[in-house]
């Protein structure tokens, strides 16, 4: 009978510190991951324009590095848009000499496609060189 109680009881602790790690995992750190795709903004917006559930089952929450020209920049709310058509939501202060017509590189998490507004949306973005 003990050693059934004692058995229990070691599955209890291993059931238990697996559920804690499990639940409180680490953030992942899109800046130091290495990029799962790299593309124009243009060739992810039709992949979405094409079939959404494709897209969305190859690119959705992966790390892309995208390569694009800035369309419009809000210092404010560190948000960039690249061609018209992606939304690059920053997690640092955007350097103050960006202006409109730069090309830029920029790395981030892709977090989906906005079918109201037709453009793609990007978080925890950084610039790469």
């Amino acid at each position: 009978m003990k050693k059934k109680v004692f058995i229990l009881g070691i599955i209890l602790i291993v059931m238990g510190f697996a559920t804690y790690k499990y639940i409180y995992q680490e953030h992942r750190d899109i800046a130091a991951e290495k990029a799962n795709y790299t593309d124009t903004v243009k060739e992810i917006f039709d992949a979405f324009a094409t079939n959404d559930s494709l897209a969305n089952a190859k690119y959705l929450d992966k790390t892309i590095e995208i390569h694009g020209k800035i369309s419009n920049i809000d210092f404010d709310t560190k948000i960039i848009t690249v061609d018209k058509n992606l939304s690059a939501r920053f997690t640092e202060k955007l350097p103050e000499n960006l202006k409109l017509q730069d090309s830029i590189n920029l790395k981030g998490r892709l977090t989906g496609f906005n079918d109201l507004l037709e453009e793609i949306e990007m978080d925890q973005c950084v610039m790469v060189p």
